[in-house]
C-alpha cells in the first residue's frame, strides 16, 4: 500500500472530487494536510479548474441546493459558503440562480417542526430561536410565525 504522501496533489484531488464537489478552499486545506507543497497545489487546482473538474460556482450551487432541501435559511448558507472559501460574486450568482422563496421555506421549516404558533411568549420565542438558528432573518421569521400554519 502506498502512503498518501507518494500520491500527487492531482491524484488526491481527483479522489476527493469523485465523492462530491469541493470548493477550491476546501481542496487547498485537504491537500495541504496531506503534506503537498502549496505551489504544487495551486498548479494542480488551476489545471483542474481549466479542465472543468473543479468549479467553485458548481460547488456553491450544489451546496445551496442541498441546504435548501434541509430547510436552512440564507444567512446560514451564506456564512457556510464564505467559510468554505467562496467569494462574494460566486456566492451572489448562486443565490440569484437558485430563485428560492425564503419566506415559503421558513414557513415550511417551522410548520414541520412545530404544530402551531405557540400559546405563550416562551413558546413563540422558542419558534423564533429555531428559525434564527436555521439562518432565517427577521423578516422571514416574522412572516413564518404569521403564516406557517395557514390552510391553503
Amino acid at each position: 500500500m502506498t502512503s498518501p504522501r507518494e500520491d500527487s496533489p492531482r491524484e488526491d484531488a481527483i479522489r476527493l472530487l469523485a465523492r462530491r464537489e469541493y470548493s477550491r478552499g476546501e481542496l487547498v486545506e485537504r491537500l495541504s494536510a496531506k503534506g503537498h507543497d502549496s505551489s504544487a497545489i495551486d498548479d494542480c487546482l488551476d489545471a483542474l479548474a481549466e479542465q472543468g473538474l473543479q468549479s467553485d460556482s458548481r460547488f456553491a450551487e450544489s451546496f445551496l441546493r442541498s441546504r435548501v432541501v434541509r430547510g436552512q435559511g440564507p444567512l446560514k448558507i451564506r456564512g457556510e459558503l464564505s467559510r468554505r472559501g467562496i467569494d462574494r460574486a460566486t456566492l451572489e450568482a448562486a443565490f440569484a440562480e437558485a430563485e428560492t422563496d425564503w419566506f415559503a421555506l421558513a414557513c415550511d421549516s417551522l410548520a414541520r417542526r412545530f404544530d402551531g404558533p405557540g400559546d405563550s411568549p416562551r413558546e413563540r420565542a422558542r419558534r423564533e430561536r429555531f428559525l434564527a438558528s436555521r439562518g432565517f432573518d427577521f423578516e422571514h421569521l416574522r412572516h413564518a410565525l404569521s403564516h406557517a400554519w395557514d390552510v391553503d
